[in-house]
């Protein structure tokens, strides 16, 4: 797994511009903590951070391609080709050599065989620049789902790119400015395709091809969701996604380095450990190695909550006894939560505020223990996305709100939306306007959503759900994994997001999907035989947060000194008088973690806006 950049400027030879792509890609060093290399030519320079997976020693990068002893293309690859063995195979036969066992050549070879169409052919999770020598022209393509991050910006005379946004504003022609556009999409939880925080940049849309050549820039797509016919009946449903399920997960198995599952007691973390324990022990006679965190006490002072039942680790310690992994706890502290330098690299991981408050710190947390022992990382997200395992996919009120649901859950739970109750809320209502925001996105979620013809009315309104959680909400997840994992170089996988799975299943019959009256129908039914009873009969706990009530009541003591500092950044856009009295009230709401989130999102908007120099347009 690794971090890619570059410049490209018709206009001028970058050869004499090493210390400015120095810059850029020092700024992603953290994707890749093995080597980095720079390649620079004429009117093009490409940039890599390396973090190696397959063949250590043969997949340095950037890769270049020569013919007839000459260069002609340059490549910066960033991710995992899981088909790479089959196509290495198919392109010896059409006469290529190679060097190196990597995917790395693959995809190079891939490209100057097929050309931009190569993508079409290429299964995974990439993002990847191709400088073509013989035509002048940068190729940038992105991966079906949007698992790996591609941004990019037109600058005078020339274009840059970077596999994050810090890359890009590390170029003397990009300035931190974040105009009304930018606002919206930290505080969405509903991503408009393509948008980017940062005035100027954009990120290249999932499924994507972008070419840049002196005529200017020509985006194509190659890969869509399509409604199709769904030919099988429930019984050979079932079968196929425990057969789909087994060959993604032995495809995602392949590394050169150690690896690991991430394991939280879940229906679909344990099902990947299951499918992953019966390959390593078929394949090699080893042991999975699973993980799993929790926070200091919590299991011993656990308290439900509107969507936590139960604690994750008994659940995890049952499913990690059945398939004898070895097994690591983690436990993360209070004071880990609350460390400065651990929460201001969280952000620098994201560039940009978050709204998920400890889930982020702590997942950070727990990224950075695994990288002691694991550079890959096989986890169960998405499977909600995939399987239909949300609670608001089966409630009417919000399935038929006219918006999103999961914007209509948020705003049935906390009218000021998520993370936003601090903020003066005339700046929502008046100029960012969030309300017309959700609407325009969600009728543009509407009306690109393929559909069959003749379905009846529930079918036709869960495929919109489906197809309003594959393109609006799971990028927001995506980005998230990607960015707290790649900020220890850690890749991580993502098995329920292989693409055959997801076009496989978006076609599937809403009917057959809760066949059994719950939610995630298919997939208990496919591995169910694998997993203990409990963990198949539980009903879902998203990601934990700490109940720790010390956490909550140092966050209002930060906050009151933010509060306190005239010079504070953030001051200008708080509701003053309910920031005030939030932060002398650490545990007087009677909804403590959404107050804690607002605290949270307020607390990170400081940092960013001082950190970053953020010029507000607004």
């Amino acid at each position: 797994m690794c971090g890619i950049t570059g410049w490209i400027d018709y206009n001028r030879d970058l050869a004499t511009e090493r210390p400015t792509v120095e810059l850029m890609t020092e700024a992603i060093a953290s994707r890749g903590v093995d080597d980095h290399g720079l390649w620079l030519r004429g009117h093009a320079c490409l940039g890599h951070t390396r973090t190696a997976v397959i063949d250590p020693a043969g997949g340095a990068q950037p890769m270049i391609a020569d013919e007839d002893g000459s260069p002609s293309a340059v490549l910066a690859y960033s991710g995992e080709i899981f088909n790479f063995q089959q196509l290495r195979t198919e392109l010896r036969e059409r006469g290529h050599k190679f060097r190196t066992r990597s995917d790395t050549e693959v995809v190079l070879r891939s490209y100057l065989e097929w050309g931009v169409r190569c993508a079409e052919r290429l299964e995974g999770m990439f993002a990847f620049a191709v400088w073509d020598l013989r035509t002048e022209e940068l190729v940038l393509i992105r991966d079906r789902m949007g698992i790996k991050p591609l941004f990019y910006a037109k600058i005078p005379g020339g274009f840059i790119f970077g596999s994050e946004p810090k890359a890009l504003l590390a170029h003397p022609a990009i300035r931190p400015t974040v105009d009304l556009d930018g606002l919206r999409e930290i505080f969405s939880t509903a991503k408009r395709p393509g948008a980017a925080v940062f005035r100027d940049m954009q990120e290249l849309r999932a499924g994507h091809t972008l070419t840049v050549s002196r005529k200017g820039l020509y985006e194509q797509t190659y890969w869509k969701l399509e409604a199709k016919p769904h030919e099988e009946d429930l019984g050979g449903t079932i079968a196929h996604v425990r057969s789909l399920l087994s060959d993604i997960v032995l495809r995602e198995l392949v590394a050169d380095v150690p690896l690991c599952v991430g394991l939280s007691g879940g229906l679909d973390s344990s099902a990947i450990t299951a499918l992953a324990a019966q390959w390593m022990w078929k394949l090699g006679g080893d042991r999975v190695r699973t993980v799993t965190h929790a926070f200091e006490g919590y299991e011993e002072n656990f308290r439900p909550d509107d969507v936590r039942d139960t604690p994750d680790g008994p659940f995890a310690a049952e499913m990690a006894a059945l398939v004898r992994s070895d097994h690591t706890d983690l436990t993360i502290r209070t004071a880990d939560l609350m460390d400065p330098e651990t929460r201001r690299a969280v952000l620098l991981a994201q560039d940009m505020p978050s709204t998920l408050g400890d889930m982020d710190t702590s997942h950070y947390l727990m990224l950075k223990s695994v990288r002691d022992h694991s550079t890959v990382m096989l986890t169960g997200e998405v499977g909600d996305e995939v399987f239909c395992g949300f609670r608001w996919m089966f409630d009417p009120d919000f399935t038929n709100s006219g918006t999103f649901p999961w914007v209509a859950n948020e705003n049935k739970m906390r009218s000021t939306g998520h993370g936003r109750g601090l903020f003066d809320q005339g700046l929502f209502s008046r100029k960012l306007d969030m309300a017309t925001y959700y609407a325009d996105n969600y009728q543009q979620t509407i009306d690109e959503t393929p559909h069959q013809e003749g379905e009846n009315g529930l079918e036709h309104k869960m495929r919109e759900i489906c197809y309003a959680h594959f393109t609006r909400w799971l990028p927001m997840l995506l980005a998230r994994g990607d960015r707290l994992a790649m900020a220890h170089g850690l890749e991580t996988r993502i098995p329920y997001c292989d693409h055959r799975l997801v076009e496989y299943l978006y076609n599937t019959p809403w009917a057959f999907k809760t066949f059994d009256g719950r939610e995630k129908s298919l997939l208990r039914a496919a591995v169910g035989d694998l997993l203990p009873k409990s963990i198949v009969e539980r009903r879902k706990s998203p990601w934990p947060v700490t109940q720790d009530p010390a956490y909550t009541e140092a966050l209002h003591r930060e906050f009151a000194g933010v509060l306190a500092d005239p010079s504070s950044p953030v001051l200008p856009l708080l509701d003053l008088k309910a920031s005030k009295e939030t932060a002398a009230n650490p545990t007087g709401s009677a909804h403590e973690w959404q107050s804690r989130i607002n605290v949270e999102t307020a607390l990170q908007f400081n940092a960013w806006l001082r950190h970053y120099q953020v010029d507000l347009a607004i």
